[in-house]
């Protein structure tokens, strides 16, 4: 017997109050050049295409834990890649590389601007959401 989940589907994505952009450079060449002197990555000429906007959710899945600082000790911060989004299944599957841009939020405004790169789609797909793994991009 097949459990019919259609209505948790529709309560889970009204608690995704996000609204997203996925962006997906589609001739595969980013054109970006890597300015040797200074280490920096320069944007290049290539145009990315907007595959998908509408509502979705970043979140950090756990907590993050409260380290005290000790001089002689180092401690892990949170790393960069612990950032996961979840999107209706009606959005278009994503591709590593492809870029999820935050356009508006009212959770956490300082997410709004904010870039993820896509680094795992195979994190899972429920039959209410999908959930993908993103690494925070630096501006």
């Amino acid at each position: 017997m097949a459990l019919d989940l259609s209505g948790v589907r529709r309560v889970v994505e009204r608690l995704l109050d996000d609204r997203l952009e996925l962006w997906r450079d589609v001739d595969g060449v980013s054109g970006d050049v890597l300015d040797e002197g200074t280490g920096e990555l320069k944007l290049g000429g290539s145009v990315p295409v907007l595959l998908w906007a509408g509502v979705g959710a970043i979140v950090r899945p756990g907590s993050l834990g409260v380290v005290p600082h000790l001089d002689s000790l180092a401690a892990a911060g949170p790393s960069s890649t612990a950032y996961q989004a979840l999107l209706p299944l009606t959005a278009p599957s994503a591709a590593v590389d492809d870029v999820l841009v935050v356009s508006r939020t009212a959770r956490d405004p300082q997410l709004t601007g904010r870039r993820f790169r896509v680094v795992d789609v195979g994190l899972g797909t429920y039959t209410v959401v999908r959930v993908m793994r993103l690494e925070l991009l630096a501006d």
